[in-house]
């Protein structure tokens, strides 16, 4: 079975497509959504793809309706995806006990412990599943998305998800950008506790294979002189300063690998919320829209 419309939303000049699809490494039904930009719709010409990865206990609607990447995206002729955080209907125990661990909160591994092992599967569900699902000669959208021309933004556990994707995957994806990412997950409080209930909590070597500031010293990185990063953190975020996002440790070991083309910007008094991320959305589909032949 394909894609289900859920509701078709008129946004600057495109549609927003709420969707759902079972999900073959999730096992349950899956929601997602689909901004085509009006380049799409008039022209029925094929557009690059910006793939938007949320945060903890947000859903595909937290961004689509506040985080104003439409505005961008309409104006620069790109579609943006908006997938979901976890599976959700597994039902299993202590699934939804915390909101930093559990449903809403996939963190966008594969996990390897059980029960997580049964369905949380989201690595394989955003690299492999869902493109297969959104672009393949089955759906309706794929005449309208250019399944070679992919970027890839997030924010919180989203901007760990889009970094640590990007750097897991060169080639994969032409840019990666982030909002406040958990960007050294295995050296703060709610990487701890994900990896160590994902991926076991002896397995340290496992974890550095999902971590922002551990890829980028990596063969695959170290050296590289086009990165294609940017990452936005406001200073006011109180999360930063409580140490769950520790950007700091990965500029660190950006300089140590001797790697160019990473940005890191500390925005001056903004917090963790939507508000930061609609101030600055513009700019990151710009950052995607350069590396994606639209500027």
């Amino acid at each position: 079975m394909g894609l289900t419309v859920k509701a078709t939303i008129a946004s600057f000049g495109g549609k927003l497509f709420k969707l759902s699809h079972p999900s073959t490494s999730t096992g349950t039904d899956m929601a997602v959504n689909l901004y085509l930009p009006p380049q799409a719709l008039k022209s029925q010409t094929k557009v690059p793809v910006l793939i938007y990865l949320s945060g903890l206990t947000c859903t595909p609607d937290n961004c689509s309706e506040k985080g104003f990447f439409q505005h961008g995206a309409s104006q620069r002729g790109l579609a943006i995806v908006y997938p979901d955080t976890s599976p959700r209907g597994l039902n299993l125990p202590g699934e939804k006990d915390a909101w930093d661990f559990g449903e809403g909160a996939g963190f966008y591994v594969d996990a390897a412990q059980e029960p997580w092992a049964k369905g949380y599967k989201m690595d394989t569900y955003i690299t492999r599943e869902l493109p297969s699902v959104l672009f393949g000669a089955d759906s309706e959208f794929g005449k309208y998305l250019d399944a070679d021309k992919v970027s890839i933004t997030g924010h919180s556990m989203g901007g760990h998800g889009a970094l640590t994707l990007y750097l897991k995957n060169p080639g994969m994806y032409k840019s990666v950008s982030a909002f406040a990412p958990i960007a050294n997950p295995c050296e703060c409080a709610w990487g701890k506790k994900a990896f160590a209930g994902y991926l076991g909590e002896e397995n340290k070597e496992e974890w550095k294979k999902h971590d922002a500031t551990e890829l980028i010293k990596g063969e695959k990185w170290r050296g590289h002189k086009d990165a294609r990063v940017l990452v936005d953190v406001g200073t006011g975020d109180n999360f930063y300063k409580q140490g769950q996002l520790l950007p700091e440790n990965f500029e660190k070991a950006v300089k140590e690998a001797g790697v160019e083309g990473v940005t890191v910007r500390y925005q001056e008094d903004y917090d963790h919320s939507y508000y930061f991320m609609a101030s600055f959305s513009d700019e990151h589909v710009d950052h995607a829209a350069k590396y994606l032949g639209l500027l």
